[in-house]
């Protein structure tokens, strides 16, 4: 699973290079993949509990928030987050509180985490596209002004001008589009794999998540057909998910 979120990761940073004003939105792809990488470490550490800790990510930099129990707890939970593939640093904001507990609740709330970053990440795109707009604008205005020099030269510049914004607008277009894609994909395959790892019905480590397009696919190793049902019923009742490909196999 790791894997293949670095794989996920490896893309979106070669779009960033190519994608120009899309940039700000690659950053934000960036930080949900290391938030949804943390997020899976502490969920599947037995030594701390992943689901009463929240984890945000800006420009490489963790923040680690909530209680604990323990201080070895709370220097385990820091310890994963910093060891994490893209982790600039850590930012220890955890409280040890002995006589802390949550349960069910917090499952719900890393839903609202997943949701949150999701309108983050839409958020980043909308503000891209504005970007694009203003630096079009700005083109237009300096080839009006180069026109009052010259009409034959102008006609030139504005007919160059004109292709050259026309072929950038479709490449940033293209890079916005693919850089949405990937980052969708990449919050229903965290989505899906915190239901995974959430539910006491389902050995959420031994199975693997991939998203593309919205369709997801499961894949391992379950122990009967109840437990392979209810992963694939918890993966299709995900926010987000178009479909489900089970490649679960049944090893009892």
């Amino acid at each position: 699973m790791f894997k293949r979120m670095s794989v996920v990761i490896c893309g979106l940073a070669v779009m960033l290079i190519t994608a120009g004003p899309a940039i700000a939105q690659g950053d934000a792809a960036a930080d949900a993949a290391t938030t949804a990488a943390v997020k899976t470490k502490l969920l599947g550490d037995t030594k701390v509990a992943g689901l009463n800790i929240n984890v945000d990510t800006k420009d490489n930099v963790v923040t680690l928030t909530g209680k604990v129990k323990t201080a070895a707890e709370r220097t385990e939970a820091v310890r994963l987050a910093r060891t994490t593939t893209g982790v600039k640093s850590v930012v220890n904001k955890l409280v040890v509180d002995p006589t802390y507990d949550k349960s069910d609740k917090a499952k719900a709330e890393i839903k609202d985490e997943a949701k949150d970053a999701k309108d983050a990440t839409k958020g980043t795109t909308g503000k891209a596209v504005d970007a694009t707009k203003d630096a079009t604008g700005k083109t237009v205005d300096a080839t009006k002004k180069a026109a009052d020099k010259t009409v034959d030269a102008t006609k030139k510049a504005a007919d160059k001008t004109e292709d050259a914004a026309q072929k950038a607008g479709e490449k940033t277009k293209d890079a916005a589009v693919k850089s949405k894609d990937v980052t969708a994909d990449a919050s229903i395959t965290s989505a899906v794999k915190t239901k995974l790892l959430g539910d006491t019905k389902v050995a959420g480590l031994k199975i693997d998540v991939d998203t593309k397009d919205n369709v997801v696919t499961l894949t391992g190793n379950v122990k009967t057909a109840a437990e392979r049902d209810e992963a694939i019923r918890l993966a299709k009742n995900t926010t987000g998910v178009k479909s489900v490909v089970n490649k679960l196999t049944i090893v009892p």
